[in-house]
């Protein structure tokens, strides 16, 4: 049952939405389990927050299967291990499911080693990295991930884009939960922009620049000049390229500037680095460490009386509870295009994806 929300917004159950995605990724022919489990992936990211990587991603995710940049039914393959390094290639197969198996391939050397770094060539987007942080870290690991992606960010003093936005994650447990830090190498992610765009919402801070070249909080005016800002300006620039580097070599697959010569983001490289906590010699101690910096972080003085200063996660933990109580927002154009495919009505040649 759907009901009506502010700004052209619906909300839509968790049981609704997964068994939708489910039913739409069974006609596109995948697997009872890669079905079900690619649709748990996409509505948890929705429940807690993450909607330019759940449900607002789904649909691109539908047709980058029709146009054969995912294959459903690739499995990874291991190409080299040595020690606590091994080196997959993901076939080009759906990226969540491949990077679920990369963060336990990872866990599992990191049991064995005390720390493991499975690096993935040839994959697809992984959606939201936070998803596999949450996994590790509630296992009991500290994790530690990113992805290249295709050239979407100039580099600091440059106006054409020949940086990905490279996604980082870190994590580690925190009792029953996690601290997760999952960022972009840009201000604001791309799936951020196109959101705050379609509900005409001005960035909070400056994400880029418009066609002028002038820095703007404008997502719209970004969107079109695709001009994002790096992250801590040349820093974040800097880190971008460190990140595609490593990813690159490690993986031995494709950097960003050879996934850009596609114009479609296909065939990235990632990094998952796990740790065992439990093999170190102060274990015993660290949930005690964790949860002292935890508390003095949370005795800062916020700027807004009113609000709590948070640590990465935090605000996902409310959401999740949020939404799991009352329903995931949802965006009424956005449902209205996975309700064409739950019902095989889709336009392709003439919907616009987000």
């Amino acid at each position: 049952m759907q009901s009506t929300m502010e700004n052209t917004g619906i909300i839509i159950p968790k049981e609704e939405m997964q068994e939708r995605f489910t039913a739409i990724l069974l006609k596109e022919g995948f697997s009872n389990e890669k079905a079900l489990r690619c649709a748990e992936i996409f509505t948890m990211n929705s429940i807690d927050g993450v909607y330019t990587h759940g449900v607002n991603r789904f649909p691109r995710f539908v047709k980058y299967i029709k146009d054969g940049f995912v294959q459903k039914d690739a499995e990874p393959t291991l190409q080299h291990a040595f020690g606590s390094i091994e080196q997959w290639n993901g076939n080009l197969g759906p990226g969540t499911l491949n990077a679920e198996h990369a963060t336990s391939s990872a866990m599992r050397l990191a049991r064995a080693h005390g720390m493991g770094c499975v690096a993935l060539s040839n994959t697809n987007h992984w959606m939201r990295a936070g998803a596999y942080a949450w996994q590790a870290a509630k296992a009991g690991f500290i994790f530690i991930g990113w992805t290249n992606t295709i050239s979407n960010m100039p580099a600091w003093g440059a106006v054409d884009a020949r940086v990905g936005n490279n996604p980082l994650v870190m994590a580690l447990p925190h009792g029953d939960e996690a601290i997760v830090l999952d960022m972009a190498m840009s201000q604001y992610s791309l799936g951020h922009m196109e959101l705050s765009a379609m509900r005409n919402e001005l960035l909070p801070v400056n994400g880029g620049f418009n066609k002028e070249g002038v820095l703007t909080n404008d997502p719209a005016a970004i969107l079109v000049t695709r001009r994002l800002l790096p992250t801590g300006y040349w820093k974040g620039s800097g880190l971008a390229l460190l990140l595609d580097l490593l990813a690159t070599i490690l993986s031995g697959g494709l950097s960003t500037a050879e996934i850009s010569k596609k114009n479609v983001e296909y065939g990235l490289s990632q990094v998952f680095i796990a740790i065992d906590i439990s093999k170190l010699n102060n274990h015993s101690s660290i949930a005690a460490v964790v949860e002292n910096i935890i508390n003095d972080y949370h005795g800062s003085v916020p700027i807004d009386g009113s609000k709590k200063v948070t640590y990465p996660g935090e605000r996902v933990l409310q959401t999740r509870k949020k939404n799991l109580a009352n329903g995931i927002p949802v965006q009424q154009n956005v449902w209205n295009i996975i309700m064409d495919l739950y019902n095989g009505t889709t336009d392709f040649a003439n919907t616009k994806y987000t």
